[in-house]
């Protein structure tokens, strides 16, 4: 299996016993994503990629795997996410750039 499948895999595992402990706050966590990320004036594409920017600069491997597989899902191009891994990057400095490195590589796990 390749990093970022098996990343999420597992976080979904994770999250799964979660919410079990915490059916609650998951609850309303996925009832948040949803909201937040379903069109409206901004469509769901352009809401994922400001996502992925966050992701890129807080360093999150998890939210990298979710929201790269919900743009390629989407139909994202490989120069549309290059683009806004650039905007993350000019956001984020250095670290950002080796998390923008690797949301490249989990668009290919995911293409």
């Amino acid at each position: 299996m390749s990093y970022y499948k098996e990343v999420i895999n597992d976080i979904s595992g994770n999250m799964q016993e979660l919410g079990k402990q915490i059916p609650d706050v998951m609850k309303a966590f996925s009832s948040l994503v949803g909201s937040s990320t379903s069109d409206g004036v901004l469509d769901r594409k352009t809401k994922e990629l400001i996502a992925i920017g966050i992701a890129v600069a807080n360093r999150c491997d998890g939210c990298i795997g979710f929201h790269t597989k919900t743009l390629v899902g989407l139909g994202i191009t490989e120069q549309e996410l290059a683009e806004a891994l650039g905007v993350a990057v000019a956001m984020g400095g250095g670290p950002s750039v080796m998390y923008a490195a690797n949301t490249l590589k989990a668009f290919k796990e995911f293409s």
